[in-house]
């Protein structure tokens, strides 16, 4: 069979340039022709550039030494064996930078050039043609799959040949060339031309007497147009006009009339016109990411808008091919990677596509923890072998991450996985043991726990295997050993002995749970952990001891709860100390902004108050939450008491925005009796009851804050309702009200009418003959009034008692 007419068009195999520059690497042959014309050169110009190359490769070769994962240095070191035509130190280069990273279609086409050049046979077709696959594997190249192409028929043996088998190997590879690139806007025309014109190739071998052969053939080829013709391309009226003289050569007769739709059927017509329909409305996106010039950032965001209408059409596979193309253009975006897997996941059911995707992602961005996370879903999701799932996952281990929480995300998908396939295995996978689960969990413990000591994501981890062990590994035993190693290293979090405990009282085991209690209700806890373990072992005797367990827990926990309240008490001082300093260096920073909002127009200074009263209002209740916590150690019998000596403060300032004033206060009610009370209201903020400053003892009044007015309302209309056998008397609190009626002045001596903020104090000092509840409407003796002066000047100087006795007379 003629050769030639299975070639057309012979493809020289060239070495191409890399993006450096580089020329194509010489052959052995050519090296030993061209042997006299080197020895013509400078010595010294020799020796010199060939002394810096050495300098240079041995530099390379140490950084690579250290650093494998050296993007740079794989590239320049490659560049170096091809300049010094080091055959074996460049596959070696080559095939090491490879398997860490996935190499460019220009530097796979090197590749195969280079190979082609220094040999041939069946070995070296073989290892080009493996070369080409794994090249149109990592990326989506035209060029690279039009030049593998080429390669098959020129090389091929049995392509060649034209033989039954070539010719079925051929085809093949052009239908996986046409799924991958065909629908290719831009350039996938170039393979649907060459799939036409292999197949013209082999029509021109068909012997002329074989009609039946003929026919065949033509209208294979007929069906490859047709196809061509419905599916969006550039320039496709050239392809509309070459099937048509096409046709004319076939014999048959094509009307060549103004239309281009003339002499050719309805259904080619109307595939056509749908075709060229898409590719109108894609012009304008082809347009914008071929723009080369524009920085990379604008074009990656012109290929996103591109790839959202492709969505909204609702074509999985031209999206594919696009997230291809933007892949091919920008390979280590990593968001690019993450947006297309998560299309495939929630497009695509065939696995091994999607994990195809996945491994090429993992290669390009190694970093991106979330991308190793799908990667195994979407392994286990396919029903891969433990064997690859499994070393899939030990790469992801030596990859560097950006933050914790992604080798944690990584170690706790793993272990889902080995969980759910040895408690729920599919059908025809291997049972798995579980000690592997068990040795997974014990690398996570050793990786994580130098970072995570005293962290919720670790006590997690430890959480999650305990409960493993008790529940798939079915042993206690084991379990009680995962809590006391966590113990070891965060044994000051309450959370890690709670944990603990829950885990014997839901096996049944009380005094196990109860011997823990002994342990660390001694322990000192951050914030009031110390106070609320001693409380939840005494809840623990209740619900589950005797009496003389809960009598016994009574007489552990009163001294520790002691020690605990003379503890808080020493810090009390500093603490108010601590708040006394906040508070003199906010009244000096309000008095500044008093001078400076002097000097502003009214509008703002009125502006400025609102928002000043509003996050005075937040602070003061965040302040009212952190005492209310601090002094949640006072209780159990004999233990909670009252101070004796009230501690002097400084006077609070309060919004009052959703206050209750509560007066006939029982005088032995309490924060505690005022929250119960208003327990079945809900929305409670902050208890403030009023005392006296000099005695410390209530006045019957308090100050009650709630979350809203919803909670205020509720609270309101418990009026009149008996708290330890008094009435109540609950009110909305409305400071200016009080303020506009009585125009007092408060303790700080600014006057009422001044626009501050409404302040009181717990503790008011009484004054003159003032009675320890005034109301609002009745101006008590002391307070000062704004009644008018009188104007006649004769009341303004002193009588005597001669002139007293004569008014007397006179009235």
């Amino acid at each position: 069979m003629d050769e030639e007419t299975l070639n057309p068009e012979p493809h020289t195999v060239t070495s191409l340039a890399n993006n450096n520059g580089d020329q194509p690497m010489p052959d052995a042959a050519d090296q030993n022709l061209n042997s006299s014309g080197s020895d013509s050169d400078s010595d010294s110009d020799s020796a010199s550039d060939s002394c810096e190359d050495l300098q240079q490769i041995q530099t390379l070769e140490d950084e690579l030494a250290t650093n494998p994962s050296n993007y740079d240095a794989n590239v320049q070191y490659i560049k170096m064996m091809r300049k010094m035509a080091d055959i074996e130190k460049l596959r070696r280069a080559r095939e090491a930078m490879s398997k860490v990273f996935p190499l460019t279609p220009s530097m796979w086409q090197e590749w195969a050039d280079d190979e082609v050049a220094m040999g041939s046979g069946a070995e070296t077709f073989a290892t080009v043609e493996k070369l080409y696959e794994q090249g149109v594997f990592d990326y989506l190249s035209i060029s690279l799959w039009h030049d593998y192409l080429a390669f098959v028929r020129e090389n091929d043996p049995s392509v060649k040949e034209a033989s039954p088998a070539g010719i079925s190997k051929a085809r093949d590879l052009f239908e996986r060339a046409l799924t991958a690139a065909g629908l290719h806007v831009s350039e996938g025309s170039k393979i649907w031309e060459a799939y036409r014109e292999f197949e013209q190739a082999i029509l021109h071998t068909i012997d002329g007497t074989d009609t039946q052969a003929r026919e065949k053939q033509i209208q294979r080829i007929r069906v490859i147009f047709q196809r061509q013709l419905s599916v969006p391309h550039g320039d496709m009226r050239s392809t509309l006009l070459a099937y048509k003289a096409w046709e004319m050569e076939q014999g048959i007769i094509v009307d060549t009339g103004c239309s281009d739709h003339d002499g050719i059927s309805s259904h080619i017509a109307s595939a056509y016109q749908k075709a060229l329909e898409i590719y109108n409305a894609r012009v304008c996106f082809e347009e914008k990411i071929s723009q080369h010039d524009m920085p990379d950032e604008a074009r990656l965001k012109q290929f996103m808008n591109y790839l959202k209408f492709e969505q909204s059409c609702g074509d999985p596979v031209r999206v594919q091919v696009l997230y291809e193309r933007a892949i091919t253009e920008f390979p280590i975006a990593s968001q690019l990677w993450l947006d297309y897997t998560h299309y495939l996941d929630k497009t695509f059911k065939v696995g091994r596509i999607i994990s195809n995707v996945y491994s090429r992602a993992v290669k390009n961005c190694p970093w991106v923890g979330e991308l190793w996370v799908r990667y195994l879903l979407s392994l286990e999701r396919g029903h891969a072998s433990e064997k690859e799932i499994a070393a899939v996952f030990y790469k992801s281990q030596q990859c560097t991450f950006s933050t914790l929480d992604e080798y944690v995300d990584l170690f706790f998908t793993r272990i889902d996985g080995l969980r759910r396939r040895i408690s729920c295995p599919f059908e025809g996978d291997h049972a798995l043991d579980y000690s592997l689960l068990r040795d997974t969990f014990q690398s996570a413990s050793d990786y994580l726990s130098p970072q995570m000591k005293n962290t919720d994501g670790l006590l997690r981890l430890y959480a999650y295997w305990a409960r493993l062990e008790l529940h798939l590994g079915k042993d206690i035993a084991a379990a009680r050993g995962v809590w006391e190693s966590l113990l070891k290293i965060s044994g000051t979090m309450m959370e890690a002995w709670q944990g603990y405990i829950a885990m014997e009282i839901e096996s049944g085991h009380v005094n196990e749970a109860r011997s823990i209690y002994k342990r660390c209700f001694s322990k000192k806890f951050s914030g009031t952990g110390s106070e609320d373990i001693c409380y939840l072992w005494l809840r623990f005797e209740r619900e589950f001891g005797s009496l003389d367990d809960f009598d016994h827990a009574e007489q552990k926990v009163a001294p520790r709860l002691q020690e605990l309240q003379l503890f808080r008490s020493k810090q009390e001082p500093q603490l108010t100390e601590e708040r006394d300093n906040s508070f003199k260096k906010n009244v000096r920073d309000k008095r500044k902004q008093a001078s400076d909002a002097s000097e502003q127009p009214l509008a703002k200074r009125q502006k400025d108050a609102g928002q000043k009263k509003k996050k005075e209002y937040e602070v003061q209740n965040l302040a009212e939450q952190n005492e209310g916590t601090e002094m949640k150690a006072k209780g159990v019998k004999g233990v909670q008491s009252e101070m004796k000596e009230p501690v002097q403060e400084k006077t609070k300032v309060y919004a009052d925005q959703c206050t209750a004033f509560v007066s006939n206060l029982n005088l032995k009610a309490n924060n505690e009796h005022l929250h119960q009370f208003f327990s079945d209201v809900g929305g409670v903020v902050a208890i403030r009851i009023l005392k006296d400053k000099f005695t410390g003892k209530s006045r019957g009044l308090a100050y009650v804050d709630f979350s809203d007015d919803a909670h205020l309302a509720a609270a309101v209309a418990k009026n009149k309702k008996t708290l330890l056998g008094k009435k109540l008397s609950i009110a909305r609190s409305d400071p200016k009200r009080g303020k506009k009626e009585h125009g007092h002045t408060d303790q700080t001596g600014a006057a009422s009418g001044s626009g501050e903020p409404h302040q009181r104090s717990d503790n008011v000092l009484l004054k003159g003959k003032n009675t320890f509840a005034v109301p609002r409407n009745v101006a008590a003796l002391g307070w000062s009034t704004n009644k008018p002066k009188t104007e006649d000047p004769d009341d303004e100087k002193p009588k005597s008692n001669a002139e007293f006795r004569s008014m007397f007379l006179k009235g």
